[in-house]
C-alpha cells in the first residue's frame, strides 16, 4: 500500500470502524513485533500493543500527514507506553519461559522437528543474550537500536517516531551501538 492509499484509508477510518481494523489488521503484527523485542515478554506486548491501537482509535482526529507512514505514529505512540511500562515497573524482571512454550514445530518428521526446535531455540537463546545486552543501554539506545535494525526504520523516520533531528539519531545510533559492541565483547 503506498502514502495515497494509506492517507485514504485513514481518513476513512476517523469515521469507519471496518477502515480502521484494516489499519490495525495491516499494523499490529509490527507493532507487536516491536513491543515484544523491546519488553522481552509475550502478555506485556499483548497489553502495551491493546493500548497503543486504543489510544490511535482515541486520537486518530488529532492525526495529522507529515510524509511518513501512519506506522510511524502508532510507532510514536508504542515508544511512549512502553516508556510508561518502564517507568511504572522498575525493577521488573521478565520471564521468557513464555516464549519457550510459544515455538511452533510444523513438520510431522520427528528428527526435522528436532532440529527445528534445536534451532529455534538457539535463535531464543541468542535474543535473549543481546536483548538482555540492549536493556542494559539506557533507554534512548534502546529505542535507536531497536527501530534501526529491528523495524529497519531509516534515519529519517526515527526522528519523526522520536520528536528527534537526523543527526541526533545519527549521533545516539552511533553510541549506542558502541556502549553495544562493548558490552558484548
Amino acid at each position: 500500500m503506498d502514502l495515497k492509499q494509506e492517507k485514504e484509508l485513514v481518513e476513512r477510518a476517523r469515521n469507519d470502524t471496518e477502515a480502521f481494523g484494516e489499519l490495525y489488521d495491516r499494523y499490529y503484527p509490527k507493532i507487536f513485533g516491536y513491543v515484544l523485542r523491546r519488553t522481552a515478554g509475550i502478555e506485556i506486548a499483548q497489553d502495551i500493543t491493546s493500548e497503543v491501537f486504543l489510544k490511535a482509535l482515541k486520537n486518530l482526529g488529532q492525526f495529522r500527514w507529515r510524509g511518513f507512514p501512519f506506522s510511524s505514529w502508532l510507532y510514536r505512540i508504542a515508544t511512549n507506553e512502553i516508556a510508561d511500562y518502564f517507568r511504572n515497573n522498575k525493577g521488573e524482571t521478565f520471564c521468557l519461559k513464555e516464549v519457550f512454550n510459544s515455538i511452533s514445530i510444523s513438520n510431522p518428521s520427528a528428527e526435522t522437528e528436532l532440529l527445528e526446535a534445536e534451532a529455534q531455540l538457539k535463535k531464543h537463546k541468542d535474543f535473549l543474550l543481546l536483548h538482555e545486552n540492549i536493556s542494559n543501554l539506557s533507554v534512548k539506545y534502546q529505542e535507536m537500536i531497536t527501530l534501526r535494525f529491528f523495524e529497519g526504520k531509516q534515519i529519517k523516520e526515527i526522528g519523526e517516531i522520536l520528536g528527534k533531528r537526523e543527526g541526533t539519531i545519527k549521533s545516539l545510533l552511533h553510541r549506542g551501538l558502541k556502549k553495544l559492541r562493548e558490552l558484548v565483547e
